[in-house]
């Protein structure tokens, strides 16, 4: 087993049981469950449209990753970050929707990019350069960067908010937005505010 395949396998729990159909679950998984999914299908269904620039892939992508929830839902409800569990699989689904397209798997698509940029004019990165050169800046940055400036600037989550989707701690998620600024400032050779709590300037 790859380590890739460890990670989204057991999720840090020890044990996972193996598939048990939804309808043999007790009531409060059930419920667990579905909450979860009407919690976090609009911002999955967002950030995969980010990623793939196409509705329906979006959308394939995101109940390929529900489906792959429900089969391991009870083993997630043991592990001790569900919701990062949660976003990995997500992720791994836009990955194979990629490879399923033949697109580079690493990179977003400039059409989705632009247009979440513009739904945001008053943040200051619309401002920075036009949206290919930010797209390719954006690009380059770490994985974990990547996700916590998409999440805030192209999708307007607070710091906060991004975190709480990543399963990641509030702080951590401050650092990788001003990491990820700092690494934009150089790639862009542009200067832009500093702000440690990860928010916009008012």
């Amino acid at each position: 087993m790859s380590s890739e395949q460890g990670t989204e396998d057991t999720g840090g729990a020890v044990g996972t049981p193996g598939v048990v159909p939804i309808d043999q679950w007790d009531v409060a998984a059930q419920m667990s469950y579905w909450a979860f999914h009407q919690q976090r299908r609009i911002d999955y269904m967002r950030y995969a449209y980010l990623q793939l620039g196409s509705d329906a892939d979006a959308e394939e992508a995101v109940d390929l990753a529900f489906d792959r929830m429900m089969d391991r839902w009870l083993g997630m409800l043991q592990m001790e970050n569900l919701e990062g569990y949660a976003w990995t699989i997500l992720k791994r689904r836009i990955i194979d929707m990629h490879r399923k397209r033949r697109r580079r798997p690493e990179l977003m698509e400039t059409a989705a990019f632009e247009a979440a940029l513009a739904e945001h004019v008053e943040d200051p990165y619309d401002t920075l350069a036009d949206a290919i050169t930010l797209y390719t800046a954006v690009s380059a940055l770490s994985e974990r960067q990547r996700d916590a400036i998409l999440l805030h600037y192209g999708l307007g989550f607070t710091a906060a908010e991004a975190a709480e989707v990543m399963g990641n701690q509030e702080a951590t998620v401050r650092s990788q937005l001003r990491t990820g600024r700092r690494r934009l400032t150089t790639l862009l050779k542009l200067r832009c505010p500093e702000h440690p709590d990860g928010k916009n300037p008012s």
